[in-house]
């Protein structure tokens, strides 16, 4: 059982834990495209900016010039150190940027997509998986979801949420972690979150996982297929994006999805994630929830609005998980900010303003965020 009063730290021995790296929403495109070696066209189909270098000059304002081209890894920057310290098994992302060259734009007002070719920007990071099931998933058509299948592939990157056919994007991604156990990881997008309903893959067509609902008994069909396919100490993950971009509330029937999935199925992490800051964390039966994990990469910099969200500053999630039993044993949250399309150290006086916006959020849910190593903060909750 944890103490509420001294939250632990992913300095603390491991044991057999499986320790996971979590993080918002990986957006790889446009701007970011723009400054690696093999942009797409920088075309866009958006009110806002006509091409895609806009988003690169409004960052440059913001911040200063940006040599181009830049080196795979340069978009993860400080992230990168932080990652070889913590040591975690597997390292997962929602990557909401299509990979592809395609030009079947949908008319949504927002495309993001990346180059193929610039796709080794997530080997730089030694990615495992990649979430798909999201609002950007199919921005390029089809035919764009099927060159970003098939281009995470050629790297040997796991998906989940996405398909060639219904059964492809609701089949769980099989993330074995050598000596410890097994990561399921399943994940479903939400309409809430901007994703059409006509974007779900079909039983001959490709699309996302789509959840139609986040009814109880959806829950339990859910918990019911998951108890058919884990095995013994599997560690179930469930991402689902869902909710809107900015803004804490946190619905009813989010919370009591989650909880479901946690009673029904024994699922180990709620991976939810759509808004652009974090939200509430919550611990419910020594079973992980992030209600919303915030974006990681981004080109919004320069971008006017909602600054009272500090969209800028991004949140590295790393929790431990006990495969035996599947409970929460520790989460570090280590915080970054997005300068000049990469992740630095943010200051002191902004690691203390996440640190305390968080607290207030968790609190709701009988959790606390601490403070515990420099540059780094942790949660400690009512078991």
């Amino acid at each position: 059982m944890v103490n509420p009063s001294e939250p632990r730290t992913y300095s603390s021995p491991r044991r057999d834990a499986v320790r996971l790296f979590l993080c918002g929403d990986v957006m790889t495109g446009r701007g970011l495209d723009q400054i690696l070696a093999h942009p797409c066209d920088p075309t866009l189909h958006e009110d806002y900016v006509p091409s895609a270098l806009d988003y690169l000059r409004l960052a440059e304002d913001a911040n200063g010039p940006i040599a181009r081209p830049v080196a795979p890894s340069y978009i993860w920057g400080d992230a990168l150190d932080e990652l070889r310290r913590a040591g975690p098994d597997l390292r997962i992302i929602n990557l909401e940027t299509a990979v592809t060259r395609s030009e079947q734009f949908a008319p949504k007002g927002i495309n993001y997509r990346m180059s193929p070719e610039n796709a080794d920007c997530l080997t730089a990071a030694a990615i495992d998986g990649c979430v798909l099931a999201n609002n950007h998933a199919l921005d390029w058509g089809r035919a764009g979801l099927l060159e970003t299948l098939s281009s995470l592939e050629r790297l040997k990157i796991r998906t989940a949420g996405a398909g060639r056919n219904a059964e492809q994007a609701g089949a769980p991604a099989i993330l074995p972690v050598a000596g410890k156990a097994r990561v399921l990881l399943y994940a479903f997008a939400h309409g809430t979150s901007g994703t059409p309903r006509s974007w779900a893959a079909t039983r001959d067509g490709p699309g996302v996982n789509f959840l139609a609902d986040l009814a109880e008994a959806t829950a339990i069909r859910l918990g019911e297929r998951i108890a058919r396919e884990r095995h013994a100490g599997d560690v179930v993950v469930v991402s689902i994006h869902w909710g809107a971009n900015w803004g804490y509330d946190i619905p009813d029937e989010q919370r009591l999805f989650a909880h479901a999935l946690i009673e029904q199925a024994g699922v180990s992490v709620v991976y939810g994630h759509s808004s652009h800051h974090p939200k509430g964390i919550e611990v419910y039966r020594n079973r992980l929830i992030l209600y919303g994990c915030g974006d990681f990469l981004n080109d919004y910099e320069g971008i006017r609005g909602y600054e009272a969200f500090r969209g800028d500053l991004a949140s590295m999630y790393l929790p431990d998980i006990a495969p035996a039993s599947g409970e929460l044993t520790a989460l570090a949250i280590v915080p970054f900010q997005v300068r000049k399309f990469r992740l630095v150290r943010p200051s002191e006086t902004d690691i203390e303003w996440l640190r305390q916006r968080l607290d207030r959020e968790c609190a709701t849910f009988g959790a606390s965020v601490a403070i515990k190593e420099p540059a780094r903060l942790a949660l400690a909750w009512r078991a």
